[in-house]
């Protein structure tokens, strides 16, 4: 209905949240064009913190509902910032796609661990 009403301005939370990838790239394709085309500005909360480095133009990052950093994904997306908001150890690395940040958790196990045993 918001997009029929042709809206300046979308308020919108979790709106991948249940969708498979493939919806989930659609509907944040989506976002972006209206964005970029009409000029409507999109307020979103998205967990997926690639998504959100991905589709983005500001991003504010919040714990226990307190602004802990706010400006472009390449200055917000940081692995110290990850760690420091959800606890997480992890490399961030330059998407092979767009070149934003793309988060990469540490392995909890190493990865020859889980190969199955030659026989």
């Amino acid at each position: 209905m918001a997009l029929a009403q042709q809206t300046p301005l979308l308020l919108l939370d979790e709106p991948t949240t249940y969708l498979d990838i493939a919806h989930q790239i659609e509907i944040l394709d989506l976002c972006a064009r209206l964005h970029e085309e009409q000029g409507r500005t999109l307020v979103a909360v998205l967990h997926d913190l690639n998504h959100a480095a991905r589709y983005a133009t500001h991003l504010i990052a919040m714990r226990d509902g307190r602004v802990v950093a706010a400006g472009e994904p390449a200055s917000v997306v940081t692995a110290e910032l990850v760690a420091e908001v959800f606890g997480l150890p992890c490399r961030v690395i330059d998407d092979p796609e767009t070149g934003t940040p793309l988060v990469v958790p540490a392995a909890r196990r190493r990865a020859s661990t889980l190969a199955p045993e030659p026989a």
